[in-house]
């Protein structure tokens, strides 16, 4: 018992007690320098926290701003297209508006508003002269008295802008049509056959006549159409009065051989590339007049609608016929075409014929109705053509060909 409780009271040995306060010291130690250690490092840690979230916030703002000038230039390049769609619309919607303001402008009635009628001085020495200005005056077209290159003329020019916006206080181009008419009484006329003639035969000076500025204007516009027109003048007046109601040719008055007559306007024709026409006065000079410039006022939009296709190569509706339906629709056309393949027959004569008798039987109806061969031969002399400066009529040379075609029964039988 005594050994149990001695070894229970020396429960530590003397060893153990000279180590427990080195023990202690050590881990006293220890916590010091934990506490130093702490104390030291605590603040550069905080700065590198702190360091970092600075770093991190700004990153942040940086990421922000990236994200504003993103969403900005965004807007901007959606800005620009917007606007650039805009630009091509106005850009179609313009050249739609000029493309339209050109196809307005080639129309005749537009395009006859440029065109000017020059009328050289010379001419208002013929009293006769007066006819052509009224109607001018009445049509309201435009019309000058200047001089011109070749004398007793008539010409065309026209007015073409620069652009379609310019307007009148602006330089605009003055164009010179191609055709020119020039206005010759039947004294002149037989002066310039007689230079003709001598020029023919040659070895012999030329007789001075209007046959000589011709041929120099000639010579300098090679491009130019000429046609000249012969009519009465002032010699005539007061003599000849019977004349106003003869239908006789006018060339037959010259008093002259129709050989020699022949043989210059060949001459002119092939030579020259110049067509006479031979008129009894100025009523018949201003129709032709007025024909030639409505025909130069319709040029431009009957050259848009050409197609530069071989002209014996049929194409388009001529090529394919005329449809005709169950009801009969198609026949009036049909009809027509029929009348229009007879030889100088145009569309606007047989429609003439056509809408006098619409179909082929009310025709042959009138034949038969009719008392003589003469008359049913006649029958559609009368009929007016519409369309042209001058109304005129299908005439009895037609109207004996159609009479032909209806009731001729000899396949061989030419009808021209």
């Amino acid at each position: 018992m005594s050994e149990l409780a001695r070894a229970h009271t020396w429960e530590i040995s003397d060893s153990e007690a000279e180590l427990e306060p080195e023990t202690e010291g050590s881990t006293a130690g220890s916590g010091s320098a934990h506490s130093r250690t702490h104390s030291s490092q605590s603040p550069s840690a905080r700065g590198k926290r702190r360091g970092d979230r600075e770093r991190q916030r700004e990153e942040k703002e940086r990421q922000k701003e990236r994200q504003r000038e993103e969403k900005e230039r965004w807007k901007r390049e959606k800005e620009k297209q917007r606007e650039r769609q805009k630009e091509e619309k106005r850009q179609k919607q313009k050249k739609k508006k000029e493309a339209a303001e050109r196809v307005k402008s080639l129309k005749p009635e537009e395009y006859l508003k440029t065109i000017t009628v020059n009328i050289h001085p010379v001419l208002l020495q013929d009293s006769g002269c007066d006819v052509l200005l009224s109607t001018l005056a009445a049509l309201e077209w435009r019309n000058q008295i200047e001089e011109h290159d070749l004398t007793h003329s008539i010409s065309w020019s026209r007015t073409q802008a620069v652009t379609l916006h310019t307007t009148e206080d602006e330089d605009s181009m003055v164009v010179e049509e191609d055709q020119v008419l020039m206005v010759v009484t039947q004294i002149e006329f037989v002066d310039m056959m007689m230079s003709i003639k001598q020029a023919l035969i040659g070895g012999c000076e030329e007789a001075e006549s209007l046959f000589q500025p011709l041929c120099g204007y000639l010579n300098r516009k090679t491009g130019a159409v000429i046609s000249v027109l012969v009519t009465r003048g002032q010699y005539y007046q007061g003599r000849d009065l019977y004349y106003e109601e003869d239908e006789t040719c006018p060339r037959s008055q010259l008093g002259l051989q129709n050989i020699d007559i022949e043989e210059v306007l060949v001459y002119l024709q092939l030579y020259k590339n110049v067509s006479v026409h031979f008129l009894f006065g100025w009523q018949e000079v201003t129709d032709h007049v007025c024909a030639v410039t409505k025909a130069l006022s319709k040029r431009p939009s009957r050259t848009l609608q050409d197609i530069p296709d071989l002209g014996f190569c049929v194409d388009g509706l001529w090529s394919g016929g005329v449809r005709v339906e169950s009801g009969g629709r198609g026949l009036a056309q049909v009809w027509t075409r029929q009348i229009q393949q007879l030889n100088r027959v145009s569309v606007s004569m047989a429609t003439a014929v056509t809408t006098a008798y619409p179909s082929p039987q009310l025709l042959l109806q009138a034949y038969e109705k009719a008392e003589s061969g003469e008359e049913r031969c006649g029958l559609l002399a009368d009929l007016r053509v519409k369309g042209g400066a001058k109304e005129r009529r299908i005439g009895p040379e037609l109207s004996t060909r159609v009479h032909r075609l209806m009731t001729s029964h000899n396949p061989e039988l030419v009808l021209d």
